[in-house]
């Protein structure tokens, strides 16, 4: 997350005295909800009530988020169904527990919900939790009955992948086919890994039993935080609510994940999935672990039992990853991508504290032959826009800083006489702002970097105070999928300028701006810590006046993704992301007109690809990726399915043996599984270098 501070945080701090001077307006509201919906349902397995304090909490939200939010927010019956229907996904994503019926009697209040917030009447979502509860009882108490017997996988069945979509069963008959069928996908796949019927069964009534666990271990807290998300949440993708344990815990998890594999992780359809690799932790650089792998069990040591984890809160999942440093922790993965055939593989990593400057920028030199003529590009890869601001404000004269640090990388490699540069932004998911702005500096002269709107319409223009220039040379910028916030402030400016080639895939589309409000600074006489709120307060438009939000920026020469069009994923994939939008641009000089050189670099690009084996093969990878995720229905045969995974394997292994042989390696035997695919694969980095030395030669004629 991006953040600005000087100028916003004092409007953030105008929002805050504001919202305490309002304080009295809250005081009243102790009384407990007043308990009138009923939905019949039978939990024997204990309840959840909404705790007294829970109520004056949802209506301070609501105020903070209609009268601040950077869009005009109206809480109406329009965006009541809406927050509904997302409360009601997030507690059943694959419409496998909830009935039909059920759904009707919540559907009675669809244009209520809007004025149960506005009241702090919190009995409705939680009578929502105990309906589910006990469905999820009921579904998995009939999931493990069928492990009983043997399952018999020679019939013709396939079940539905992705049920986001779907009706939800009509009765309990249909429940019960949805959950014969997913009990059958789940065996088979553990069949498919070489696993024995005794072993099946073990795992997935662990697997079952920790589903119930989790949800009994559900409190007041999880289940209002779960709603009042399905309210934030429906109003823009990064304005949340954090519980009182939850950002109690904020500052304590965000140290502690450096101290083990640093990765920070989520739940997410029963899975515990990477939501980003710190850079400098043992996972960034080992290469072995990234952004939407899938961890599906975790172990101790180099020995250790493999625990089953899916279906488990994220809170265990964490503290079974987590540990002393320089101990052993291995994962069962399955990497992002790959699909329904997929045998999860196991990685080892070491336990390390991160540090700060294994974040820091790096740079390598690649030597390249284009059209017989040797060229030498530099290469320079920024993992985060990072600074040491405490040692900045201290007066340290070699405090750590991204600019800093390329700056001393660009002084380096122009020692070396490199031909070109590339900026390697690929998995960079921001950081700070200002050193993006700075960085960007270090390409051009004085010049506007980036414009921030703000909820009240006014606009502050970030500019580069440096009028020297510390490297003019031929430039390109490498983004991936995962190039968010801060990256893609630095790839549009270079764009817009005209300074540099942008090459890879669409970026995230990442564009607004977030702050942290404690809800106990404007509830001082709240009873105990009310939890935190992160709030969207701006925009950020490039320098032509359009928006990195949504649409991210746009490369001027497009790679393949593995990550599917840009409406399956990244800010354009969730509903309520805010609009791309344009405002006017600010005043600023074009260094060159690269527009001229693209359709000629493109070709290029595009004929000497075909020989490209290591790019071949990664164009493979996302064709299967692609045709993968387009299936809607997965086949329950085992020889079917073990067919299939056999023709995918052997299509690998030929890929593979291919590059080994035109790399003068040796040769892989079937079911040998290979550590180093190539001498130096990273196709997407070396064709870069190549369209960069290609663009070297037209420009000079």
């Amino acid at each position: 997350m991006s953040i600005k501070l000087s100028k916003h945080m004092k409007r953030l701090l105008a929002v805050i005295l504001i919202l305490l001077a309002a304080n009295i307006y809250f005081a009243y509201s102790d009384k407990p909800p007043s308990k009138i919906f009923r939905f019949d349902n039978k939990d024997s397995t204990g309840t959840v009530d909404p705790a007294a304090y829970q109520s004056r909490v949802e209506k301070l939200v609501n105020t903070i988020i209609s009268r601040y939010h950077y869009k005009k927010v109206n809480l109406n019956d329009s965006l009541s169904s809406v927050i509904l229907d997302k409360y009601i996904n997030s507690l059943d994503f694959s419409h496998s527990y909830f009935l039909a019926s059920d759904i009707g009697k919540f559907d009675k209040y669809n244009h209520d919900v809007d004025d149960m917030i506005k009241d702090g009447e919190l009995d409705f979502p939680f009578e929502i939790f105990k309906v589910f509860k006990q469905r999820m009882h009921q579904r998995l108490d009939y999931a493990e009955s069928l492990l009983n017997k043997e399952l018999n996988f020679t019939k013709n069945d396939s079940i539905e992948i992705n049920r986001e979509k779907a009706p939800f069963p009509k009765n309990d008959q249909e429940a019960e086919d949805i959950w014969y069928q997913r009990v059958n996908y789940d065996a088979l796949n553990l069949k498919l890994t070489g696993k024995k019927w005794d072993s099946i069964k073990e795992t997935l009534k662990k697997r079952y039993d920790n589903y119930i666990k989790a949800i009994d271990q559900y409190n007041s807290e999880d289940v209002f935080q779960q709603f009042m998300n399905a309210y934030t949440e429906s109003i823009d993708p990064h304005t949340n609510y954090f519980s009182p344990i939850t950002s109690a815990n904020f500052k304590i998890d965000m140290s502690l994940s450096l101290e083990g594999i640093g990765a920070q992780l989520r739940s997410e359809d029963d899975y515990t999935k990477v939501m980003e690799i710190i850079p400098g932790g043992p996972a960034y650089k080992s290469g072995l672990l990234h952004q939407d792998d899938k961890i599906v069990g975790v172990a101790q040591g180099d020995t250790g039992e493999m625990e089953d984890v899916i279906g488990w809160r994220i809170t265990d999942v964490v503290q079974l990853i987590r540990g002393k440093k320089g101990t052993v922790v291995r994962l069962l993965i399955i990497p992002a991508g790959e699909g329904s055939n997929s045998t999860p593989h196991e990685i080892k990593l070491v336990r390390d504290k991160v540090k700060l400057e294994e974040q820091a920028a790096k740079d390598s030199v690649m030597d390249i032959q284009e059209q017989q003529k040797p060229f030498k590009i530099g290469i320079i890869s920024v993992p985060a826009f990072y600074s040491d601001y405490e040692a900045e404000q201290r007066g340290e004269k070699d405090y750590k800083s991204t600019t800093r640090d390329v700056e001393k990388l660009l002084n380096q490699l122009k020692d070396e006489d490199v031909n070109g540069v590339i900026i390697d932004l690929r998995n960079n998911g921001g950081g700070s702002l200002q050193e993006a702005v700075k960085m960007v500096g270090l390409f051009i002269k004085q010049g506007p970097v980036v414009q921030v709107r703000d909820a009240d319409g006014s606009i502050d223009v970030d500019r580069d105070p440096d009028p020297s220039i510390q490297y003019d040379g031929p430039l390109a910028v490498l983004v991936n999928r995962f190039s968010a916030s801060a990256s893609e402030i630095f790839s549009a400016a270079i764009q817009d300028y005209g300074r540099g080639l942008i090459i890879g895939e669409q970026t995230y589309g990442k564009g607004s701006v977030q702050n942290l409000i404690d809800l106990n600074r404007l509830l001082p006489d709240g009873g105990g810590n009310l939890g935190q709120v992160k709030l969207t307060i701006a925009k950020y438009y490039r320098i032509n006046g359009g928006s990195t939000q949504n649409k991210g920026v746009v490369p001027d020469i497009s790679y393949p993704t593995p990550y599917g069009d840009s409406m399956e994923f990244g800010e354009s994939s969730e509903p309520s992301a805010l609009p791309w939008d344009q405002i006017a641009p600010t005043e600023y000089q074009k260094y060159s007109d690269l527009s001229k050189y693209i359709p000629e670099l493109i070709k290029m690009h595009q004929e000497r690809i075909l020989s490209d084996l290591e790019f071949q093969d990664y164009i493979a990878t996302v064709n299967d990726a692609e045709a993968d995720h387009n299936k809607k229905y997965i086949s329950l045969n085992y020889n079917t399915r073990e067919k299939e995974k056999q023709e995918e394997e052997d299509a690998k292994f030929e890929r593979e043996n291919k590059i080994r042989k035109q790399q003068g390696l040796k040769q892989i035997q079937k079911g040998e599984t290979p550590t180093i695919k190539t001498k130096n694969y990273d196709a997407l980095l070396d064709e870069t270098g190549q369209i960069l030395s290609d663009y070297i030669l037209l420009s000079i004629g």
